[in-house]
């Protein structure tokens, strides 16, 4: 009886310390970092005594010192340069350990350089270089046996300590060793609202396994048993490991059974400080679009916009806040955000004014579309750069007013190139769109009248300055998601009322890409132009807009035309079934990024577009739509309006 109670008290003290050492802080990297010289220093010494014993050679104090503080100081800048000490112990792996043997590698092989020299001139200072392949195998066996095993040691508590029961169940899709790295990171933080009970497999095979003695389910079965279904309240996916079958499946049971979705954040980005990684986000519809990611040179964008002066119109709206974002980035001279909209232009530059302090910024309340007041901002900054978002997009809209479609996509343009080649800019860079393309709308046909001025007064410089002429580039995308008044936000609130989600027509089809992933193409393209180009970006494959509201009803919880019903209302005036990057008789050429390519686009003359331009300006000012569209007709002859009042035109123009 006395030992049973003595076994039961050893046990409790037992559990006592492993669920305190789950709860010590992470120790800060400074630390570390003396913990791991700490270790280097001892190894030295261990292996400087071993080589003097094998080589029965006369021992030093002051050659050991010297060799010690070169040692030291050699390898700590190794650690510091491979970033060594970052890594969280906790959560020691295969990459640390790699990372620590470069580090050592290289420290070893300056070492035997530095001794080598030390070696010949000073005789007394003889250390036989044997001695630091000891110290580099001593070292490295230290390092990582003493991490790894307080790795495992976190491990083990956190396997045995209990999490309170107000976290929330969830299930990880998925065994790959990423997923396996987030689930060990979601359940060492105390205070995450999410506990993850157990993995899901669509291999049955492997259902009979467990990993950190949690079960693996085989995924066929986790719904229709009703034991497990019950166990857990969410299913935690990784979008990058998840292909559309899975995720087609996953996304209707988890609707079915009234189970949340959540995905996983890249694990790369984490930051690992206790208290800052306690969330984990809803699926959205951008999650699971399966885009691959774009990889962008920034540094030499940032080389190419360093200390310039950058000038954004349309800073306010989708895209161009998020340039805004973007060029904060960078070490520019000014920041000029410009735009019309009092209050939306207000929240960036208070945005900008709070997340980049240091940034010099101007709030400019302009109108594209006034000259002269667009030239006194040219005069007054002299911007280097500029990046033309400012334009209409709403088509409906637009089929309705395209005399001011006309004067702020065509005429703001015009007024911003003109300043532009006038205040002898560097670059400028103009958002136009996929809807210019065999435009069937008027704020389509605007942005193709756009690029034609662009295009064409580019192709006049150049023949005029040579290599010292501006640099004009226009960009061209389709639909990005979440932008302001685009499909998504709009299913977000009908789904959020209760429905109906309302859709033109069953079979419409259209490209998306994310705001950020846009910009960044945005700001490639116009580093690398040489001006005049058409740059097409790679919106992937084309997404049936019912398909995605489909999606978004699941992920939302609800089951389509059950819970929340689709109508479909007809195509809009302009609107038309999928929308073309290029034109049937142009072609696409390669550039440095795969996601950008440069569009062979028909070439103008600059004064016979000019002469069209004003002709179409002076009718747009009358503010009669009906001349207005004519004129644009005769301008694009492939302008061919769809559902649209404006059709008429088409065989009267033709």
């Amino acid at each position: 009886m006395l030992n049973m109670k003595r076994f039961n008290a050893l046990k409790g003290t037992f559990k006592t310390i492993l669920y305190k050492l789950d709860r010590i802080p992470y120790l800060p990297k400074r630390i570390i970092f003396v913990l791991d010289l700490f270790i280097v220093c001892c190894t030295f010494g261990i292996s400087y005594l071993i080589c003097f014993d094998l080589t029965h050679a006369t021992y030093i104090f002051a050659p050991f010192l010297i060799k010690l503080a070169c040692t030291l100081l050699i390898t700590a800048l190794f650690f510091h340069f491979f970033r060594t000490y970052k890594s969280v112990v906790r959560y020691f792996g295969f990459r640390d350990v790699l990372n620590i043997g470069v580090a050592l590698v290289g420290s070893t092989f300056v070492l035997l350089i530095v001794n080598t020299i030390l070696n010949r001139h000073f005789k007394h200072f003889i250390f036989p270089n044997i001695g630091f392949i000891i110290h580099f195998i001593f070292t490295f066996t230290l390092l990582v046996f003493s991490k790894m095993t307080i790795r495992l040691l976190f491990d083990y508590a956190t396997l045995n300590n209990s999490k309170p029961n107000k976290q929330t169940p969830v299930l990880m899709y998925g065994l790959s060793s990423s997923n396996i790295d987030m689930v060990r990171l979601i359940n060492h933080v105390e205070f995450m609202k999410y506990h993850v009970i157990g993995f899901v497999s669509m291999d049955k095979k492997e259902s009979d396994k467990q990993v950190f003695n949690k079960p693996v389910y085989y995924a066929k079965e986790i719904f229709h048993k009703t034991k497990i279904r019950n166990r857990f309240s969410a299913i935690l996916i990784n979008p990058k490991e998840i292909d559309r079958e899975e995720k087609q499946w996953i996304s209707d049971y988890a609707a079915k059974y009234r189970k949340d979705l959540l995905v996983t954040p890249p694990i790369e980005n984490l930051n690992n400080e206790r208290g800052r990684f306690t969330m984990l986000k809803k699926v959205k519809i951008e999650d699971l679009l399966q885009r691959i990611p774009i990889q962008i040179d920034m540094a030499k964008i940032a080389q190419q916009l360093c200390e310039k002066s950058v000038l954004i119109t349309g800073a306010a709206g989708s895209i161009g806040s998020e340039i805004v974002r973007q060029v904060c980035q960078f070490n520019i001279k000014q920041l000029l955000i410009c735009d019309v909209a009092e209050s939306p232009l207000h929240e960036i530059a208070m945005e900008v004014q709070d997340k980049h302090p240091n940034i010099q910024y101007k709030a400019l309340m302009a109108d594209v579309r006034n000259y002269d007041l667009m030239k006194q901002v040219f005069e007054s900054y002299h911007p280097d750069v500029i990046y033309h978002a400012a334009a209409y997009k709403h088509v409906p809209l637009m089929e309705e007013f395209p005399c001011e479609a006309i004067l702020t996509n065509v005429m703001g343009s015009k007024n911003i190139a003109d300043l532009a080649a006038e205040y002898n800019v560097e670059a400028f860079v103009m958002i136009s769109t996929d809807k210019a393309v065999n435009p069937s709308n008027v704020m389509g046909a605007s942005k193709r009248i756009a690029e034609m001025y662009v295009q064409s007064l580019s192709k006049k410089l150049k023949e005029t300055f040579k290599s010292a002429a501006p640099r004009f580039i226009t960009t061209r995308f389709g639909n990005v998601l979440g932008s302001n008044g685009s499909v998504i936000p709009r299913f977000e609130k009908q789904i959020n009322e209760g429905g109906p989600v309302t859709i033109t027509h069953p079979d419409i089809i259209r490209y998306f890409m994310t705001i950020t992933e846009a910009c960044r193409l945005v700001l490639d393209a116009g580093n690398f132009g040489k001006g005049g180009e058409v740059f097409v970006f790679d919106m992937g494959e084309p997404v049936r807009i019912k398909t995605m509201a489909e999606e978004m009803i699941r992920l939302s919880g609800y089951v389509p035309y059950r819970d929340i019903n689709i109508v479909f209302t007809g195509l809009r005036p302009g609107e038309k079934l999928y929308e073309e990057l290029l034109y049937d008789k142009e072609t696409a050429q390669p550039t440095h990024n795969p996601k950008i390519t440069i569009g062979t686009v028909r070439e103008y003359d600059y004064e016979q577009v000019k002469a069209d331009l004003e002709q179409l300006l002076h009718v747009a000012k009358t503010q009669v739509p009906a001349e207005v569209v004519k004129q644009m007709k005769k301008m694009v002859p492939e302008f061919i309006s769809q559902n649209s009042k404006f059709k008429t035109f088409d065989t009267i123009i033709k």
